[in-house]
């Protein structure tokens, strides 16, 4: 039986990364954000701004991301 869908190893290993930093987001930041309000209307507001709080470390990383790839042949000459 050959496989549909044929991935490289590197696919694995950045679905794996994203889980492991959406596991992070929920236990580090979703969860004692939820629980550390008791109204209903309280945790959605806490819950909707812990969406910006991804999204800011989401917009953080892809920044961080491109300038080492943009950078990387002068980076590499310090290591």
């Amino acid at each position: 039986m050959t496989p549909l869908l044929a991935l490289g190893s590197e696919y694995y290993l950045f679905g794996a990364a994203a889980l492991v930093s959406l596991a992070a987001f929920v236990g580090l930041i979703l969860v004692p954000a939820l629980s550390s309000y008791g109204r209903v209307w309280e945790k959605f507001a806490a819950g909707f701004l812990s969406l910006f709080v991804l999204a800011a470390l989401v917009i953080a990383g892809l920044i961080v991301g491109a300038v080492v790839f943009y950078n990387w042949d002068e980076i590499s000459g310090f290591l």
